[in-house]
């Protein structure tokens, strides 16, 4: 039995080592908007989305050394969009992974442009990687970096967050709520695993098993989100419960019940294990990431 605590601590480790090479102390040796992008990313978190990354690299025989650049900007991408989510025009909130947000240890506009600092660095360090690369890997990375900017964009996450703050309010169909998350939450981590497969040489029919186990991981992180939110405990998850009903937020927990939104993400895990059916061992760490997306605690 593959024993995923390890792992993830071991990932968390490299990837958390090479985001500060990247960013630099929080001090004040650093610019101000600098040490606020330090503090955000820095501040935590499971780091789901790099280690989907290389964990999807490793699932088709690729090395966690050659995508840690790749993570690395995933990170800064998810951290930008929670960085944005927070402030006072989104959900407004004050904490996040157990410590202020950014715009309340700072002020609002540092925590706009560092948002923005953030995901301008991401392509940054994205774009360098790969005109570092030999020219027989360079379709890969612009492949790689086609889908992490079409999952962050207009018709991916960004749309998401339009969509769930302009149903605020209003109780929409299930169908509409699974389009709603598919864009702001399960693109991102799609595009986590497939652009790690990419740039390791994973082949389409890989690819396309790869697609498939994150978008529904995907969804079912989400759901697990939303159960958390009412159920979870603060304190483990770092931030406030209860703020989706007090928002008016469309959830799985109020379209369809605690129960059936628990019972919903145990499909939607056992749909992405049988995605990774052809898949050898190497994959173990994908197929034990997704019983965790539903198990955790925070």
């Amino acid at each position: 039995m593959f024993d995923l605590k390890p792992y993830l601590e071991v990932q968390r480790q490299r990837v958390d080592a090479s985001l500060k090479s990247y960013l630099g102390p929080e001090d004040a040796s650093n610019s101000r908007v600098t040490q606020a992008m330090a503090y955000s990313v820095m501040a935590g978190g499971k780091r789901l989305r790099p280690i989907l990354c290389i964990a999807g690299a490793q699932a088709v025989g690729g090395d966690h050394e050659a995508v840690t650049a790749l993570a690395c900007a995933l990170e800064m991408v998810h951290t930008y969009s929670l960085i944005h989510d927070d402030l006072p025009a989104m959900d407004d909130d004050e904490k996040r992974r157990g410590k202020f947000t950014c715009h309340v240890q700072f002020d609002e506009a540092t925590a706009i442009l560092a948002g923005d600092a953030l995901l301008t660095l991401a392509f940054e360090i994205l774009a360098t990687t790969a005109s570092q690369c030999q020219a027989a890997e360079h379709p890969k990375w612009l492949r790689a970096i086609g889908k992490i900017a079409s999952a962050a964009g207009c018709n991916g996450m960004i749309e998401g967050q339009m969509r769930d703050i302009a149903f605020e309010g209003t109780v929409i169909s299930i169908e509409q709520l699974e389009a709603l998350h598919g864009l702001k939450t399960g693109k991102l981590i799609q595009a986590s695993v497939v652009s790690g497969g990419m740039v390791a040489g994973a082949s389409e029919i890989q690819l396309q098993a790869l697609g498939a186990y994150a978008a529904h991981i995907g969804l079912a992180f989400q759901v697990a989100d939303d159960i958390l939110n009412v159920t979870g405990d603060p304190e483990r998850l770092g931030k406030a419960t209860g703020t989706d009903q007090a928002r008016g937020k469309n959830t799985y927990p109020l379209l369809i019940g605690l129960a059936s939104s628990q019972h919903l993400a145990g499909q939607l895990v056992d749909k992405a294990l049988n995605a990774l059916a052809a898949f050898d061992k190497k994959a173990d760490p994908l197929r034990a990431i997704a019983r965790y997306v539903v198990e955790r605690n925070r």
